[in-house]
């Protein structure tokens, strides 16, 4: 028997296992999970059952087989380093939020080997473990991110989040101009034909119509409120996801006519806005870069029980564009959708 320490309390019990026994693969806990030989205070479990402390788990006897070499940390560059080290916009002895930047993946995947979850290694400050990463975001979006600095703190912001605990404000400029101006999106998601993985991923919005013959949707919810516009042509977008989809916030944006600028998935970024709210290609010397910001985080700290929120700047060429159409971060209010409470 092995008892789960406060440290490892909330961990999947497979990668809780991996990680004391390497030598064990994936596949050989499952058959041991599925044929009752792990146990979880005598219970049954299976490979996703989340550990709680004080908890003992049952170990069978395993493979013979001395366990591998332990892998030797990955190494950062040095221009890495100082890249992912400014990003850092607020840290504790827990945790750490970073403002990443647009073009970075969140974790590795499919011909991404340079990603947040790599150069973590990066933002140890002292510490003898790499920070973990508790949510992510997409490689495109830029914006506040949060690594969690021990096992017990991922747990504690992870359920946080799960459990909508948490509260994430993103910033977009959008083709169109969404009318109303203040409103909510009711969507359900579910991942479209052919839509792969991933990178690759696409997602395709169900109306209420749809639902009964499309079970597979996951209901979506997202608040939106229109802060600034330019004509017709654009608008400054705040957006509050109640849910948590892959793509949401671009799919309903783009199901409601007004894709998120330089979106090219959700938006057809070669397709220019003629004012008519479609296109997500705005032409002259606005970037065709996507124009999706996580704006600001706020949470409830896992130790002091105190409320945090962390505020990222724009990425540059928000910053460019905001710029361009006479904007400026400190217009929005403090909370653009009270009236939607």
């Amino acid at each position: 028997m092995l008892p789960v320490g406060a440290d490892d309390a909330g961990q999947r019990l497979d990668r809780w296992f991996r990680r004391i026994f390497p030598h064990v693969p994936q596949g050989r806990i499952e058959k041991m999970c599925r044929k009752g030989e792990i146990r979880v205070d005598g219970g049954r479990v299976k490979g996703s059952t989340r550990l709680e402390e004080g908890q003992e788990v049952r170990i069978p006897p395993l493979p013979e087989g001395a366990a591998p070499e332990p892998t030797k940390a990955a190494t950062v560059s040095n221009a890495d380093t100082k890249l992912i080290q400014d990003a850092v916009i607020w840290k504790d002895d827990h945790i750490i939020a970073i403002n990443k930047p647009p073009g970075l993946p969140t974790q590795g995947g499919s011909k991404q080997t340079r990603h947040v979850d790599g150069l973590a290694e990066a933002l140890k400050f002292g510490l003898d473990d790499r920070p973990r990463l508790v949510h992510r975001l997409d490689k495109d979006t830029s914006g506040v991110l949060l690594l969690a600095r021990s096992r017990k703190i991922a747990a504690d912001l992870t359920a946080a989040i799960r459990h909508r605990e948490t509260r994430k404000i993103y910033w977009a400029v959008v083709a169109g101009v969404p009318v109303p101006y203040l409103g909510e999106i009711k969507y359900a998601l579910v991942k479209a034909p052919g839509g792969g993985a991933g990178a690759g991923e696409k997602m395709r919005c169900i109306h209420p119509d749809e639902m009964k013959a499309t079970p597979d949707a996951k209901r979506a919810i997202t608040q939106y409120a229109t802060l600034y516009r330019v004509a017709s042509r654009a608008a400054w977008v705040a957006m509050e996801p109640i849910t948590g989809r892959t793509h949401q916030l671009r799919a309903h944006m783009a199901e409601i006519g007004h894709p998120i600028v330089g979106d090219g998935k959700y938006g057809g970024s070669a397709q220019e806005n003629m004012g008519d709210g479609w296109g997500a290609k705005m032409g002259g010397i606005i970037s065709g870069k996507l124009h999706l910001h996580a704006r600001s985080i706020t949470f409830e700290h896992p130790v002091t029980r105190k409320s945090v929120t962390v505020t990222a700047p724009l990425p540059e060429h928000m910053a460019q564009t905001f710029e361009t159409f006479g904007w400026s971060p400190d217009l929005a209010k403090d909370d653009p959708f009270d009236a939607l409470t």
